[in-house]
């Protein structure tokens, strides 16, 4: 059953918020996030007609799609800035604020790849399976990722180290 073009700016609307975020986990910069999720919902504007039963489905895996490809033709490493894209949060949550904030650095300090799959294992909750096939490679491959990633957090974050054994 094809989703009619009106609900599209429903869709559009609904999603967005959603769609930024996980871009941004992708990218690690607000703006290319946001140039994301703008490139993957007109992709699927154009096909909306053809879109059956998971439009959010459809566009979550055309922005990973899309980034992907833009990895592969971009060897020039971007690194996130040192302030934080939000605004600072109330003091008493200052912990969580602080913790996330050191995420955000030790996830910018990973490869594309290994960024990727941490976002798509752990973020979204995937099976190993469902993150190969989303990045289009071998299982070995996002194994071996995940655990360079994971090894590579935990040199970054040894605070955090107990929360990262056994995520294999």
């Amino acid at each position: 059953m094809s989703a009619p073009a009106d609900d599209f700016d429903e869709f559009v609307r609904a999603y967005t918020p959603t769609l930024l975020r996980t871009a941004y986990l992708l990218t690690g910069d607000q703006h290319h996030a946001e140039d994301l999720v703008q490139s993957a919902l007109a992709r699927a504007h154009r096909s909306w007609h053809r879109i059956d039963e998971s439009p959010f489905g459809y566009v979550r895996r055309t922005m990973y799609h899309l980034q992907v490809a833009t990895w592969r033709r971009r060897r020039i490493r971007e690194w996130l800035g040192t302030s934080p894209t939000e605004p600072l949060p109330e003091p008493d949550v200052a912990a969580a604020a602080d913790m996330r904030i050191t995420l955000q650095k030790a996830l910018a300090q990973l490869t594309d790849k290994q960024r990727a799959v941490i976002v798509l294992r752990f973020y979204e909750d995937r099976s190993v399976e469902d993150t190969a096939q989303i990045l289009r490679c071998s299982t070995g491959t996002v194994k071996s990722q995940t655990a360079k990633a994971l090894g590579r957090l935990r040199q970054l974050m040894p605070s955090m180290a107990g929360l990262l054994e056994g995520r294999l």
